[in-house]
């Protein structure tokens, strides 16, 4: 996520730009306005300096746009067909992705299809910009809030223990915390399930058994978690960060925020940036070794203060099946991560590391 310096105003409707315009503004330097119809707005904003705005996908009366560029503006317009808004200030809510009853019909259905043949440079462009509006949105959404991740396979299925314990876990880390996942079905869902629920966990788990896979078919599994979403008038929020680079794991329902790109390195790298209250890594294969060491490799250069705790659940798992944790221990030994480096073997161990390194650092 990048920082932006000096003033940035986001103007993404009409009546807040002509509430703006009559507030007597007479510069638009630092404004991004995104996404307006604005064809009939042509005269007053040309009344004022314009010299650093940036206009992103609006509409203009045939040659506005030129003479708003020669007056110091920035116009991007709106790159056809592209299914997804490639100047979106938000992040996707559940609702945006799953926007039809047909999977096959949704928007992220749809972009996906669409990402696989998209090879133009205008393809190309359409997609950096989204990806861009999304790490604003991103950055936007994660101030003030403390996020810790929870990552693990995304091949777990409902109705077992370890589903079950990845959204216990995730309920105990909700409580304090805001939870961040990879934003995917397995024990991603699971953990962004566990968060949501304030309570009554027990019965969406039982609900949620009866699809325990989005294969075959990603509608029935989307719409029985939809189910639950819809009868639960008090969840909490949570995180998840997903991509279409790995568009055939569909995006949970249960993450309240999602930050959907299309690169898959730069969401991986803002996926564990995010989480600074640390990350409890959940039994997974390449995907989740992969970003244990990407961790790792933060942690170890990090400063004291600077780094966040990982947590390691599954003895067993991380020490025979997959033997992860020898390496890690040996490369965080002699660092100022090796403290903060765990291997644990229960749902309670894991959120007391968690909860009890933050409230030493005082953030818990």
């Amino acid at each position: 996520m990048k920082h932006s310096h000096g003033r940035v105003i986001d103007v993404t409707t009409l009546p807040d730009l002509d509430r703006r315009l009559a507030a007597g503004a007479r510069s638009l330097a630092g404004w991004r306005v995104v996404g307006l119809d604005l064809t009939e707005r042509g005269e007053a904003l040309l009344e004022r300096s314009l010299g650093g705005a940036l206009f992103l996908g609006c509409d203009f009366t045939d040659g506005d746009d030129d003479v708003v560029r020669r007056a110091g503006a920035i116009v991007l317009p709106e790159i056809p067909g592209i299914p997804v808004d490639t100047y979106r200030a938000t992040l996707y809510s559940p609702v945006d992705l799953y926007d039809a009853a047909r999977y096959h019909d949704t928007l992220d259905a749809r972009t996906y299809a669409w990402s696989r043949d998209a090879t133009s440079p205008e393809d190309t462009l359409a997609m950096a910009l989204h990806d861009h509006h999304v790490d604003t949105a991103l950055a936007a959404w994660v101030a003030g809030r403390d996020l810790v991740g929870v990552m693990g396979g995304h091949a777990l299925e409902r109705g077992s223990p370890a589903y079950a314990a990845a959204a216990r876990l995730g309920h105990a880390l909700g409580d304090h915390l805001t939870v961040a996942t990879g934003g995917g079905p397995g024990a991603m869902e699971a953990a962004n399930l566990g968060a949501f629920l304030p309570d009554g966990l027990d019965d969406a788990l039982g609900q949620l058994a009866t699809v325990p896979s989005f294969r075959p078919d990603v509608g029935a599994w989307a719409r029985v978690a939809l189910d639950v979403v819809g009868a639960t008038s008090d969840g909490r929020e949570s995180l998840g960060i997903p991509t279409w680079h790995y568009g055939h794991e569909p995006p949970n329902v249960f993450a309240t925020a999602i930050a959907k790109f299309f690169a898959n390195a730069p969401r991986e790298a803002l996926l564990l940036e995010v989480c600074t209250g640390g990350i409890v890594f959940l039994p997974g294969a390449g995907g989740t070794v992969q970003e244990i060491f990407q961790d790792a490799c933060e942690n170890y250069y990090a400063g004291q203060s600077a780094v966040a705790p990982m947590v390691l659940l599954g003895r067993r798992y991380w020490t025979e099946e997959l033997p992860v944790w020898p390496l890690l221990q040996a490369l965080a030994s002699g660092r100022a991560m090796e403290p903060h480096v765990h291997l644990v073997d229960t749902v309670e161990e894991a959120v007391h590391v968690v909860r009890d390194t933050l409230s030493r650092r005082g953030d818990g």
